[in-house]
């Protein structure tokens, strides 16, 4: 099982999750989240030595300039589409991309066919007033009616007390961001910490 980090936007932060083994650090591109990087710190990460860690840029209906201007910048980046991109859309930047589904009721899954050239899903909670990050968890009982051919992360809400039951869910990947937040975009060492301790740990 893998882990990522998500939502970072400080550089000490970044270095403390690639030392630590953190498998993927997700960055932010989208203009209306707290969380979103500025042009310097995507500018840093050309020359960044990300270690084992590869990194994620997360989009919400991006124009196709905005995601080829981190293709050329970063080495081996994996695309995260996480609004309301077409499949078709989504992989015609040749590189590997994990789709977002947001998760309301047990018909969202259906979602889950209309991208077959995704190297994985996000299965992460609606909301009506934000794409990603509102720190509210689906109900994961939904995940048990469903078969998904693909890798699925998990994501929404997931935090110290939660990560167990995360977990037991069995996703490829589990992606944590308000949850190792100490203030609105915020990220903290020691919540971090304690995440990876018990990720370790099961």
């Amino acid at each position: 099982m893998k882990l990522k980090i998500c939502g970072i936007s400080d550089i000490n932060i970044l270095k403390y999750a690639c030392e630590e083994g953190v498998d993927f650090a997700g960055f932010i591109m989208a203009d209306d989240s707290p969380r979103k990087i500025s042009n310097n710190f995507l500018d840093s990460l050309e020359t960044f030595n990300f270690m084992k860690t590869s990194p994620v840029f997360v989009f919400v209906n991006p124009s196709v300039d905005e995601v080829k201007k981190v293709i050329t910048k970063i080495k081996n980046p994996i695309l995260q589409f996480h609004g309301d991109e077409e499949d078709n859309f989504c992989k015609q930047f040749n590189q590997p991309f994990w789709k977002t589904i947001r998760i309301k009721n047990f018909h969202s899954l259906e979602a889950i066919n209309d991208f077959p050239s995704a190297d994985s899903l996000l299965l992460e909670t609606f909301s009506d007033d934000a794409y990603g990050g509102t720190g509210k968890v689906f109900d994961w009982s939904l995940l048990k009616n469903i078969s998904l051919q693909n890798k699925f992360i998990l994501a929404g809400g997931i935090n110290i007390e939660n990560l167990s039951d995360a977990i037991s869910q069995n996703p490829w990947c589990i992606d944590v961001n308000s949850g190792v937040e100490s203030s609105l975009a915020l990220k903290d060492k020691t919540l971090i910490d304690q995440i990876i301790k018990i990720f370790k740990n099961g």
